[in-house]
């Protein structure tokens, strides 16, 4: 068996939504939902929660999760990637407990539609494809497909944006030659050897498997609206409205 590290990813400042990740959504702080769907999904040798605040960690252990350090302030501020912070729990653990796990994942708080299945299939998927690492995605819709987007030059003059005329933009969504997918931000799991490669630290490697999800599920709350839609969304879910 694989020894998988999730990390929940969660610090104190929001802007978007004051105190987003233990806001309560549908009855629940928005972090538990995070929390369950790693638990149930029994895929993880260990979850640990990143966090700068005091509160976020007490409700993160009160629903079972580790909190084995706290994330210091100059990885916790409003333009800080993921990489470092990422960097710095691998490392502690590493450090401190002597914990080396094969393979790290990123589990945001923001996602609340991800569910165990989703989790269990992208494991199943990284390994049978032998890959570095996976990433979910969801299908970009086809309005805003690569071949029907437009770029425009310095002379206000456009073509599409994979470089053919705009005449020969294709009438059909049907008719494109394949699917474009975008990051959902529900999953990223990889070797954790990529995190700590001295030449270029990444979470992708250059074998990348991808798992698409279906956009119901893949909401990332950022803002008030999409707090009301993930709330409408968990609502249907409920009731297998879906």
């Amino acid at each position: 068996m694989k020894k998988i590290l999730g990390v929940i990813t969660a610090r104190g400042g929001s802007k978007g939504i004051p105190r987003k990740n233990i806001k309560e959504l549908k009855g629940q702080p928005l972090i538990a939902y995070t929390i369950k769907a790693a638990q149930e999904s029994g895929i993880f040798n260990r979850i640990i929660l990143s966090t700068d605040d005091v509160e976020i960690a007490a409700v993160a252990k009160k629903y079972g999760v580790e909190v084995p350090f706290m994330r210091p302030a100059e990885l916790a501020q409003d333009a800080t990637p993921h990489l470092p912070v990422m960097q710095h729990a691998v490392s502690w653990l590493k450090e401190n407990e002597n914990y080396n796990p094969e393979f790290v994942a990123i589990l945001q708080p923001t996602a609340p539609l991800r569910q165990t299945w989703h989790l269990r299939e992208a494991r199943d998927l990284l390994l049978k494809l032998n890959a570095d690492s996976v990433v979910s995605v969801v299908e970009i819709p086809g309005h805003y497909s690569p071949y029907w987007a437009v770029t425009c030059d310095e002379g206000g003059l456009g073509e599409l944006f994979i470089g053919d005329p705009i005449r020969q933009r294709l009438p059909r969504r049907q008719s494109f030659p394949k699917k474009s997918y975008a990051h959902n931000g529900a999953l990223y799991m990889f070797k954790t050897s990529l995190l700590l490669n001295p030449d270029e630290p990444n979470f992708y490697g250059d074998k990348v498997a991808i798992y698409p999800m279906e956009e119901k599920y893949s909401m990332n709350i950022d803002n008030s609206d999409d707090w009301a839609l993930a709330e409408n969304a968990l609502r249907k879910l409920e009731h297998s409205e879906f």
